[in-house]
């Protein structure tokens, strides 16, 4: 066997992913070199490390046991560059944190200043849809969610951040009652505001178009498609350049709130527990040089 680390690398991502394109696109190289690796990787084994049937590809029970080992190589290898960075006094480890899509406007502020403190840490930050940040705190494969609206039958601590303000949003400052409302996929805290909100104030309204982020939905109201509850946090410079208007509405913004949480009663790591501390210390202090336009937005 001569594999390399990276070959190693390129196969868990085409695992994870599925896709040998979407693997090179996570790992920034193009697609014919991650099929290279691929292939350097499989010739070192006679029996089929994945197949591709249609269209698609699978991973064969044989790859699936390879993966395991692979991801236990990478670790290793990771925990001797811990703990190299260890001796040299450095505070290091992984920070894996996995948040909601719209938190991607809230928790980079968050994560940098206690990142350049501490240049022993590697961060895995995971955004997507709450279903899979829920999924993931469940399993126990994060140190930390970042959600507006806490999980439901899941027993968690958390520290809360700021208010998350969702309001009516069109391209037109009047609102075209005509327009058709644009909503989150099932699952999503922006789309559950959203249908508490106009059950209670417009039951006749229909559903008109459904899109899986917010950056979706912000692109098709910025189109003139519709109009949608959208979080305040992701529209400054839409509203500043005037492509989108806040409606008048009765009984807006919907406020929830942004908050880090995990488990109850988990053992956080000394790199989690560092992080955490960070967040509480400094807190009052973020809040006013990132998100002070968002404070005082009325």
């Amino acid at each position: 066997m001569n594999y390399t680390i990276h070959q190693l690398q390129i196969f868990l991502k085409v695992v994870e992913t599925r896709s040998i394109t979407r693997a090179a696109e996570a790992m920034y190289i193009s697609q014919p070199a991650a099929s290279v690796q691929l292939k350097k990787f499989q010739d070192q084994f006679d029996i089929p490390l994945t197949e591709v049937i249609g269209r698609q590809l699978y991973v064969t029970d044989f790859g699936s046991e390879i993966a395991v080992l692979a991801e236990r190589v990478i670790q290793e290898l990771n925990n001797i560059n811990y703990r190299t960075r260890a001796y040299k006094g450095l505070l290091a480890g992984r920070l894996v944190v996995s948040s909601v899509s719209t938190g991607k406007y809230v928790i980079p502020y968050f994560l940098s200043g206690f990142l350049e403190k501490n240049p022993g840490i590697d961060l895995v930050l995971d955004v997507t849809n709450k279903r899979k940040v829920v999924d993931s705190l469940k399993d126990n494969l994060i140190d930390f969610a970042l959600v507006s609206v806490l999980p439901d039958r899941l027993e968690v601590e958390e520290e809360l951040l700021l208010e998350n303000k969702l309001y009516l949003v069109g391209r037109e400052p009047e609102w075209d009652k005509e327009k058709p409302l644009i909503y989150r996929e099932e699952g999503s805290a922006t789309r559950m505001a959203m249908e508490l909100y106009f059950q209670k104030h417009s039951s006749n309204r229909r559903k008109g178009i459904e899109l899986t982020s917010n950056e979706a939905v912000k692109q098709a109201v910025i189109s003139n498609i519709g109009i949608s509850l959208i979080p305040l946090i992701g529209i400054q410079n839409e509203l500043m350049n005037k492509q989108l208007y806040i409606l008048p509405a009765h009984d807006l913004p919907v406020i929830t709130r942004w908050r880090i949480i995990w488990l109850k009663g988990k053992m956080l790591s000394p790199v989690a527990t560092a992080f955490l501390a960070y967040v509480r210390e400094n807190k009052l202090l973020l809040l006013d040089t990132h998100f002070k336009w968002f404070l005082e937005y009325a």
